[in-house]
């Protein structure tokens, strides 16, 4: 209950040559008003006051009354026709109320409730930031203030005008260049995206029913990852230390329980095209799940994600401390070698192509080779990053360096480093154990330099010290090699050995099975000549049979010449009354050529 003086203040404009007949009590605020004004605009006081009409009832309490004390006296105002301003920031109260106390059109032509719709209508849905600050001030008013639609509205327009601005900003950047043609100039690529602080202001529900609504208007999922940054940036350093480790502030349970919301609300938001959203931010939102045991259907999604665009990230992304009790590891290898195993996976179902005809491209190295490359190189790092942790199981390292294919390592000097300092770093390994880890690395793969430091190395197993100087000697020969002439055939098979081996470890699968195709598809063409060539042949050989029964010898060896004469087996002709039926047999050749390579395909 407010005291004598406030209600004072708060019945100041109320005029006083009439007394007061009515008392309305609302969330501890007490109006001393009349009851003529009150009935002839509001329904539900009008009802109030029918039900009670033999009691004469001079106090009502009004309950639950949406926007408070505040919010009556605005409406009590409209009842005794005293003006006020309608603006955003008291709009979707006015709605609420007129609809809780019924002032519509059924009592009152122009009623309250009229005048806030058409404000609401009119004015805010065509502004972005007033529509920003509706929704704010609906923050406290739900779920009546979404019943009445209010919500939505200005939902559907920010998105609606979100969009617009991006169309506009769009035709606003194209130029012609110096050719002549139309393209988009790279200046100010988000010039149509001023939204984006506006909407950091909103509480994390509303946040996320206006970007899905965005979603479904077709705003570039850039500009909605830009927003997400941007708003997962605010929400949690400004409370807590998960994104500033430096920071020691204590958080309480429940904001606690924000943030964590806040973070799997932005993983469910997060766009679904690769490149949307930088990658450091991806690892830092996933850091805050496991600071925060999140739901683990984000945490997979997050690593997901991760690994669909892993060939991108940094050592220092990939570098997760583990949150686990202390005697684990420093760093969770478990989630990287999950991010890792996604990546492989969505290498290998995103870029199958659906026919085989795309292998026949005569490129020498193909993109997904080209990301396989970067991540083996990122991993390698990794590896020898965490190798001097003395808590870390050999079964953790090996899983990582095994994981990428072997196509993925063109040379092994980054895995040999990272084996060596695990062994540095773990002297107590057994033999057995040393032989298995060594057994990653192709030591045919190895640079010059990092052969001979793997020649003198003591901390390797005999077993692979004598693989590390085979393959010296056969990388001098090889060098050797080239000072021979041509004609000597055993430096040029040597060499050609030594380099075929290393080219075909290079290549990925997919380059070799072009190759094969190409080799497959030479064959069938040689084939069908073989097979005009022999078709021609029993031709010929039944004909000389049929003239041979019907002639004697000397018609015989005539007619047999002139068939000699006509296969010209060695393409030679003696005189020129044989190029017409040479010609002739060409065409015919051509035809059964054309004819059996249909077939044969």
């Amino acid at each position: 209950m407010i005291n004598e003086s406030s209600c004072l203040l708060l019945c100041a404009w109320i005029f006083r040559d009439v007394p007061s007949d009515i008392t309305i009590e609302v969330n501890g605020g007490t109006f001393s008003l009349h009851k003529f004004p009150l009935v002839s605009r509001s329904g539900r006081i009008r009802r109030l006051v029918a039900e009670h009409r033999d009691s004469d009832i001079s106090r009502v309490e009004l309950l639950n009354l949406p926007g408070g004390a505040e919010c009556f006296e605005l409406a009590a105002k409209f009842c005794y026709g005293i003006n006020f301003e309608i603006t955003s920031t008291n709009v979707a109260q006015l709605c609420c109320v007129s609809d809780y106390l019924e002032m519509t059109e059924d009592f009152s032509k122009d009623n309250l409730g009229s005048r806030a719709e058409e404000y609401l209508d009119s004015i805010v849905c065509k502004n972005l930031e007033m529509c920003v600050e509706v929704l704010q001030q609906c923050e406290s008013l739900l779920p009546l203030a979404d019943a009445l639609k209010v919500v939505s509205r200005c939902i559907d327009a920010i998105a609606s005008k979100a969009c617009a601005e991006q169309i506009a900003s769009s035709f606003s950047r194209l130029e012609y260049s110096s050719s002549g043609r139309l393209h988009m100039s790279r200046q100010a690529k988000c010039d149509g995206d001023w939204w984006i602080e506006d909407l950091s202001v909103l509480r994390i529900d509303m946040y996320q029913r206006v970007i899905t609504a965005m979603k479904c208007r077709g705003v570039r999922p850039e500009s909605i990852g830009a927003s997400l940054v941007n708003y997962a940036q605010k929400e949690l350093t400004k409370k807590s230390s998960l994104w500033n480790p430096s920071s020691q502030t204590n958080v309480d349970s429940n904001s606690t329980l924000h943030e964590k919301l806040v973070v799997e609300t932005i993983v469910s938001l997060l766009p679904v095209e690769k490149l949307a959203v930088p990658i450091n931010f991806l690892f830092g939102l996933l850091r805050s799940a496991m600071m925060l045991d999140c739901t683990i259907a984000s945490r997979l999604d997050m690593e997901r994600r991760i690994g669909s665009q892993l060939d991108v990230a940094t050592l220092d992304d990939i570098l997760i401390p583990s949150f686990r009790h202390a005697g684990d590891t420093l760093f969770d290898v478990d989630t990287v070698h999950r991010i890792l195993v996604n990546f492989c996976q969505q290498d290998d179902s995103e870029e199958e192509p659906e026919d085989a005809s795309v292998f026949e491209s005569d490129s020498p190295i193909s993109p997904s080779q080209t990301a396989l490359v970067k991540v083996s190189k990122l991993m390698d790092n990794y590896l020898a990053e965490i190798a001097p942790d003395a808590n870390l199981k050999l079964s953790k390292f090996m899983v990582i360096a095994e994981t990428l294919p072997a196509h993925a390592r063109t040379i092994h000097d980054g895995l040999y480093r990272a084996i060596d300092i695990y062994l540095k770093a773990h002297q107590g390994l057994t033999d057995l154990d040393k032989k298995k880890l060594c057994k990653l690395i192709d030591f045919q793969k190895l640079s010059q330099e990092a052969g001979a430091h793997a020649a003198q190395n003591e901390r390797l197993p005999v077993q692979s010290i004598v693989q590390v100087l085979y393959f010296e000697q056969l990388r001098l020969r090889n060098s050797l090699s080239c000072s021979y002439g041509e004609d000597d055939p055993k430096p040029i098979h040597q060499s050609w050995r030594i380099s075929s081996g290393a080219l075909s470890a290079a290549m990925s699968p997919r380059d070799n099975y072009a190759s094969l195709r190409r080799e497959n598809r030479e064959l069938k063409l040689e084939l069908a000549r073989l097979r005009m060539r022999l078709n021609d042949l029993e031709r010929e050989h039944v004909c000389m049979k049929r003239d041979m029964a019907k002639s004697g010898s000397r018609k015989f060896m005539s007619s047999f010449s002139k068939k000699i004469g006509k296969l010209s087996l060695f393409g030679h002709n003696s005189s020129r009354g044989s190029s017409s039926p040479s010609r002739n047999s060409q065409r015919t050749d051509s035809k059964v050529i054309e004819r059996t390579c249909a077939s044969t395909e």
